[in-house]
């Protein structure tokens, strides 16, 4: 078991201090330490026996030093949400309800504890036998600056080793909003540092398949919400923090889930049961498409490939890929009146950041489907209008149509990609037209 593997390091450390100190071995903690070395030595505890081995270890080092220790428990839910995974949950929670309580409550040897974690796990029966815990949560002031890296620091930290801050380090490990802080991923910043380069480091493994499948469940109230936030950047959702998804899963939680584990960050808050999220950054960004490609089974790759043969006007190259997406997502299509659009708009977080995306889900005031903003210069807008019945021929055609005779594009200047899609079922085509919108609003049409 790791966690005998982990508790016997913490012995043998100690085993070494006192053999050099004037531990009395008569005296029997000492004696219960030593026993409870040789057995974790020959792996012959039991789990019974496991669950007061940090008790008694605490107990004797308060005796040797003559003061009371503070003991730091880093990640102290991974085994519940890695035992959620892998299918023992009921067993490993009442192991460390014995465990946390043998060492935790009532303590006389012990000066303090510190439990970090990104799920509160309270009806699991692990902290059943405790009380007096004090909860400090993304959204308290409270330590908000130490849970990760201030402005500051980050500048310090980077000047320290002769780089800058510079706007592609912001975009990609900036964002999170802890209290009344800004904070920057320190994992992710100090990897940057060591590779020299801007990459996406951030992987949340304790929390990964656990996120990925409560997205995959997610009912179509969540989904909604999710498509607002990659639309607007941020969405007001509720949120509970206070339990965690494994225990009760429903939206509040999946949103406290999310937020806990740096999935999305709270960027105000309205009371304690609804706040206003967003991404925090390009890196986390990044996972989230892993995690809609992998839904939608098809790779990451192939969904960046997509969207890199749409805006190079590879329409043959883009039309593969979609079609293969459309057929391996039979989900998206049960009781949505707008799958393909919800479809790829989802898929759209992929060019966040090079495109400002908007969306008219629910009713046509003159807007399109989809348009893709460029926030770039020499990159092409992006209009798409989806089309669906029998008929697939004649409807990519109505949608083009639509698309030029309603001028979607005001507002627009420079090169707009026009494109009309037709679905029937698990077919699709589509037809395209790239127009030139000069400063007056005028389009210039070009022959495809």
């Amino acid at each position: 078991m790791r966690l005998s593997k982990e508790i016997l390091k913490e012995y043998q450390r100690y085993a070494v201090i006192f053999e050099s100190g004037s531990q009395d071995k008569r005296d029997v903690y000492v004696r219960i330490f030593y026993n409870n070395l040789e057995k974790l030595i020959s792996c012959s505890m039991s789990f019974a026996e496991l669950s007061a081995y940090v008790e008694e270890l605490i107990r004797v080092v308060h005796d040797h030093y003559g003061a009371a220790p503070i003991l730091l428990i880093d990640e102290y839910d991974q085994p519940v949400l890695s035992s959620y995974e892998n299918g023992y949950r009921k067993e490993l929670g009442d192991f460390f309800s014995s465990f946390y309580g043998s060492a935790l409550k009532g303590n006389e040897y012990m000066d303090q504890a510190l439990l970090t974690g990104i799920q509160r796990v309270a009806k699991e029966s692990i902290f059943s036998k405790l009380n007096n815990i004090s909860i400090y949560t993304v959204i308290d002031e409270c330590y908000s600056d130490k849970f990760g890296i201030t402005k500051r620091e980050a500048e310090k930290l980077l000047c320290d080793f002769g780089m800058e801050l510079s706007a592609v380090v912001k975009e990609k490990y900036d964002g999170y909003r802890f209290g009344r802080y800004d904070i920057y991923n320190p994992w992710s910043l100090l990897c940057y540092i060591r590779k020299g380069r801007a990459e996406n480091f951030w992987v949340n493994t304790s929390t990964n398949y656990l996120v990925k499948e409560a997205v995959k469940k997610a009912d179509e109230r969540f989904r909604r919400e999710f498509d607002e936030l990659i639309e607007k950047k941020t969405v007001r959702v509720g949120i509970n923090l206070e339990t965690s998804f494994i225990e009760l899963q429903d939206n509040y939680s999946l949103w406290g889930l999310l937020v806990n584990a740096g999935y999305v960050t709270v960027e105000d808050v309205e009371d304690e049961s609804f706040m206003k999220v967003r991404i925090p950054n390009e890196e986390v960004c990044a996972e989230f498409r892993k995690i809609l490609a992998e839904q939608a089974n098809i790779s990451d790759m192939d969904l960046q490939g997509m969207f890199r043969c749409l805006l190079e006007k590879d329409m043959e190259g883009f039309l593969k890929i979609y079609r293969d997406i459309v057929i391996s997502c039979t989900s998206y299509f049960d009781a949505r009146e707008n799958a393909y659009h919800m479809l790829f708009l989802g898929m759209c977080i992929s060019v966040r950041g090079i495109y400002e995306v908007s969306s008219n889900l629910e009713q046509r005031h003159g807007r399109s489907d989809i348009t893709l903003k460029a926030l770039e210069p020499g990159r092409p807008h992006i209009i798409l209008e989806f089309k669906q019945g029998s008929d697939v021929e004649t409807l990519k055609k109505s949608a083009l149509k639509q698309i030029l005779k309603k001028q979607y594009y005001s507002g627009l200047t420079g090169e707009v990609l026009c494109v009309g899609i037709a679905h029937d079922k698990k077919q699709c085509v589509l037809t395209w037209e790239s127009i030139t919108v000069t400063g007056s609003g005028q389009a210039v049409r070009e022959n495809i």
